[in-house]
């Protein structure tokens, strides 16, 4: 069920903007946008000005943004140009993901929020595609450590479209890929045969399933509403360009090197993968930011169509036929 700001609505409701609400009763393309990467994945004054380009790019493809924060205990689908300021500029913004947002509606406090948040809040919005840089997923050395990104399971159980680079390449790529098997989400590899490595083309393990137009994706999302059965993601892995990816060689060796100084200084738990991308963007001059950006910039301009797909063959009466 669609959830709307109204009068009656409960005061922990999300709050959609009347852009958005209004592109949702029209059945205009929207776009789910995260806030993290505003909030704490860019240095300022950079992270404001990457925000306001990305809602860019998504409307140049003919579809609305909604990016999405949690701001004063009300869960925000969709952010006016002062909103969109407060999350880029708030150094207390909290970092929010989807078991963080009942305490934070609850206590009337902001924060920016991960892809698990995003996609929950999303879909619950009425939403159906999001755009975000890379996903969590297994960590290294799990065996020892049982550390899994929550983003997993809540993409088990959420029905929305997640146009990503891949998983972040400092993690477990093929368990990840494992567990998203086990978890029985879908993997679409756009345009290629491999899924990608975030900062990488490619990160050398195969995907079952290629794709290479929106319209083709948004068939598979028609087929997925046929079905019906369990509500899953479908995981829209799109490659950053050969020429916008990190260097493969440069990124090995910075993050072999990485990984070795991580197990010297023993950090362990949540603090691995923070340590693990501020020595890669360290080690490669900042290579690794732009190699990021560039993934973010075109999974959202390829989430834009993919929206305008889908809406598109949902007006059309025989789309369902």
């Amino acid at each position: 069920m669609s959830l709307n700001a109204s009068h009656g609505a409960h005061p922990c409701a999300p709050v959609l903007s009347s852009e958005v609400r209004a592109a949702l009763a029209t059945h205009h393309p929207v776009v789910a946008l995260e806030s993290t990467i505003i909030a704490h994945g860019l240095p300022r004054p950079r992270n404001l000005r990457v925000a306001e380009e990305l809602e860019g790019l998504v409307r140049s493809a003919g579809a609305v943004p909604a990016t999405i924060a949690v701001l004063d205990g009300e869960a925000r689908i969709g952010l006016d140009k002062s909103q969109l300021e407060r999350v880029a500029c708030d150094t207390a913004m909290r970092k929010l993901g989807h078991r963080d947002l009942a305490p934070a509606l609850a206590a009337g406090a902001s924060g920016a929020t991960t892809v698990s948040a995003t996609a929950f809040l999303a879909a619950r919005a009425g939403l159906r595609v999001f755009a975000t840089g890379g996903l969590g997923g297994v960590h290294r050395e799990w065996t020892r450590t049982q550390d899994e990104s929550a983003d997993l399971r809540l993409l088990a159980r959420t029905g929305i479209t997640v146009v990503c680079a891949g998983v972040k390449s400092v993690l477990d790529v093929p368990a990840t890929l494992q567990r998203l098997e086990t978890l029985g989400v879908p993997v679409l590899g756009y345009g290629t045969d491999r899924f990608p490595g975030f900062y990488l083309t490619s990160s050398g393990e195969p995907v079952d399933w290629t794709v290479r137009t929106p319209e083709e994706v948004a068939a598979v999302m028609r087929a997925q509403d046929v079905l019906g059965g369990p509500g899953a993601a479908l995981i829209v892995a799109n490659p950053v360009s050969p020429a916008d990816q990190l260097e493969p060689a440069l990124h090995d060796r910075v993050l072999a090197e990485a990984l070795a100084e991580c197990q010297e200084r023993g950090v362990a738990g949540q603090a691995v993968t923070p340590f693990l991308l501020d020595r890669l963007m360290r080690g490669t001059g900042g290579a690794s930011l732009e190699a990021n950006l560039a993934a973010v910039r075109g999974n959202v301009s390829l989430a834009a169509r993919i929206s305008g797909a889908w809406t598109g063959a949902s007006e059309d009466p025989a789309a369902g036929a």
